[in-house]
């Protein structure tokens, strides 16, 4: 059946064509569509506004897998010692258990209490205990043991969260020695995570993190070297952000598993990578929590369909504070929706075949090589330490100017904040034991892998928290000049970004008159003023407004647009600074900490 019979036949130059008038007549001047709507991502790849079947790679596609009708894994995290809480998880539809062991956290001697009710035949358990990796693979053997059935060994799946190399790392002579111990007596267990979401935590790029994740696994081979090559590939996992960039999502995963298949076909052998999802905790904000759940939501979703084998969804509060019933209930219910009501465990590489998709997946996985192949050219990523450091700060520095100028925009945060927002309180907890989840809501705070960790959204939120803190709220004026028609766009664009940095604002409402406007900046208590109106009206009056914001005491007087105008300081327009204008007005104000 021809489900395009009947409609005449077009290509790509007919698109080109269609498209050119229309964003002529928006006043966009380009020579192509692909020029003024393709955008470039962090790793240099264009992501363009049309595909087509051209698009296609001409390579075999080994990051598709076969997943279909088997779901994934449900695997939540806890890092604080709590047996009730681990049980209501299980029993409210979690699969696998991702438990956070050591200083901050867990402690390794709570492990049998917190596994009392657990029954680890069915219950995969993921350790991650950075330096005390033995101990707690010891106490989880030892847990293990005490509940062998007579007659039969002790049943034990997941990962022992070992590590030969990079952040968090135990070294080669403890991952050798406890990847022999499962090889020979735990099967289903594996002993090697190779974990690379702190190269993301820390602002790396798609690329960067899959190329610092091979490299991490190659190392990690060559410490299980003595298990041979098909028993080695079989002790690691591997563990990604997912992010709320779905398509973003679902071709890193689709290139982590083509990247691991070139390495295992170099070494002779056939193992598909197994992966763990985890919604990025960068990308979580501490303001307007809420819209974290539909991050997460995202998140998770591109993670299943990218073909992820395990996939964990951050509690929507995790910024800032230990998750509470609630909160945990959301995180496992998100997969659980998805799973069995959205249905989308059901479908084998769902993005498959897609042209947009397949083509980045391929543009991801030959930049992702070559920095992997550079990351091993300088002696492997222990050597590479430095390189690496360098190479994703400059990644986050890029970031952090987006982010600053809202061309990578935050709800809740940067854009649409809401002033009036009922902070969310930490939840009464009988646990004292500060969770290792609590750095998410820190200022530059490191990880426990050791690499910096950061969130997107902490310079906004840092000045958030300053306004908030102040016995009256800073005030901006809003100097609208002519009727509503004409000064609300840019009246709702400039209180948009005031507010982003908890800053109130106020307006003059509809007029013309210099004086009206000044005498109601006066009463307003305001130092600083923004005219907000249409381009023809600031030429009529934004002088001499200006210049009555001046004699009625204003400090700065901004501009919403970008034309310059006599008495006008600066101009506030769609990529501007927001950052640095929102620091700028808060000195104005002598708001200081």
């Amino acid at each position: 059946m021809d489900l395009a019979a009947g409609f005449p036949s077009t290509d790509r130059d007919d698109w080109r064509a269609l498209a050119l008038a229309v964003l002529r007549k928006s006043g966009v001047e380009a020579a192509t569509p692909e020029e003024a709507l393709s955008s470039p991502t962090y790793d240099g790849i264009t992501v363009a506004p049309l595909y087509d079947a051209a698009d296609l790679p001409a390579a075999e596609p080994f990051e598709r897998r076969a997943r279909a009708g088997t779901g994934w894994d449900v695997r939540q995290r806890h890092d604080i010692p709590d047996p009730e809480a681990v049980l209501a998880d299980l029993t409210g539809g979690v699969t696998s258990l991702w438990l956070v062991v050591g200083d901050g956290a867990i402690p390794v001697a709570a492990l049998p209490r917190v596994l009392k009710d657990v029954y680890l035949d069915l219950a995969p358990i993921a350790l991650e205990a950075g330096p005390r990796t033995r101990e707690a693979a010891e106490a989880l053997f030892a847990v293990a043991a005490a509940r062998a059935v007579q007659g039969g060994g002790p049943v034990l799946s997941g990962n022992l969260g070992a590590s030969a190399a990079g952040p968090g790392a135990v070294g080669p002579e403890v991952t050798a020695e406890l990847a022999a111990r499962c090889a020979a007596d735990f099967p289903a267990l594996r002993a090697v995570t190779v974990d690379a979401t702190p190269y993301h935590d820390a602002g790396g790029s798609d690329a960067e993190e899959l190329g610092c994740s091979i490299a991490l696994a190659v190392a990690d081979l060559r410490a299980l070297d003595h298990l041979g090559t098909a028993r080695a590939f079989g002790q690691l996992e591997f563990r990604y952000a997912a992010t709320d960039d779905q398509f973003a999502t679902i071709a890193k995963l689709r290139a982590a598993r083509k990247l691991w298949a070139r390495v295992a076909d170099v070494c002779g052998v056939e193992s598909p990578q197994r992966q763990h999802a985890v919604t990025s905790s960068a990308m979580m904000t501490a303001r307007d929590p809420w819209v974290n759940m539909l991050r997460t939501t995202l998140a998770c979703f591109a993670a299943g369909v990218g073909g992820a084998d395990a996939v964990t969804v951050q509690p929507f509060d995790a910024a800032l504070r230990p998750p509470d019933a609630f909160s945990r209930r959301i995180a496992r219910n998100t997969q659980l929706l998805l799973l069995e009501e959205a249905g989308v465990g059901r479908v084998a590489d769902p993005a498959g075949g897609s042209w947009a998709v397949e083509r980045r997946t391929a543009d991801l996985a030959e930049r992702a090589w070559a920095w992997f192949q550079e990351i091993e050219a300088a002696g492997g990523v222990e050597a590479a330490g430095e390189l690496i450091s360098a190479r994703i700060a400059a990644t986050r520095e890029r970031r952090a100017a987006d982010i600053a100028h809202r061309r990578l925009p935050i709800t809740g945060v940067s854009e649409f904040a809401h002033l009036d927002e009922k902070p969310l309180r930490a939840s009464p907890s009988a646990h004292e034991t500060p969770p290792a989840q609590e750095a998410l809501g820190a200022e530059e705070a490191s990880s426990a892998q050791g690499m910096p960790a950061i969130r997107y959204a902490r310079e906004f939120e840092a000045l958030r928290d300053l306004a908030d803190a102040q016995p009256v709220r800073p005030k901006v004026f809003l100097a609208t000049i002519g009727p509503v028609a004409a000064h609300t766009a840019r009246a709702a664009f400039a209180a948009n970004l005031f507010h982003a940095g908890g800053l109130a604002t106020e307006t003059a409402g509809p007029g013309t008159d210099p004086e009206q406007i000044a005498t109601a900046f006066a009463v307003s208590g305001a130092t600083v003023a923004c005219l907000c109106s249409s381009d023809k009206l600031y030429g009529q009056h934004a002088e001499a407004v200006a210049a009555a914001l001046r004699r009625a005491g204003a400090h700065r007087v901004w501009l919403a647009g970008k034309e310059r105008y006599d008495g006008v300081d600066a101009c506030l327009f769609a990529g501007c600074d927001a950052l640095d204008v929102l620091r700028t007005t808060f000195r104005d104000l002598e708001v200081t900490a």
